[in-house]
């Protein structure tokens, strides 16, 4: 266990992002899950905005390496472009 103030406030401050940052990459994680599920393209395009910005939000705080973000935005535009209007 810590014995210095400043380590234990550490602690507790690792552990409160760490909960935060599993939470936002978990929900991004049911978006992307979500946008692969639809079938029509005008939703499809609405999420994709919305999760492209959680992606970049996520690669930002270094949650995901920003070259898996930018792997997946990919993916999901090659997805959202084949659907059939």
């Amino acid at each position: 266990m810590a014995n210095h103030k400043s380590a234990l406030k550490r602690i507790r401050s690792n552990n409160a992002k760490r909960l935060l940052n599993r939470y936002q990459a978990k929900t991004t994680r049911t978006f992307v899950k979500r946008l692969r599920n639809t079938t029509d393209k005008a939703e499809a395009q609405e999420l994709f905005k919305t999760v492209s910005g959680m992606l970049d939000k996520l690669a930002k705080k270094n949650v995901i390496h920003k070259n898996k973000a930018a792997n997946n935005k990919s993916k999901l535009a090659k997805f959202v472009n084949s659907l059939a209007a």
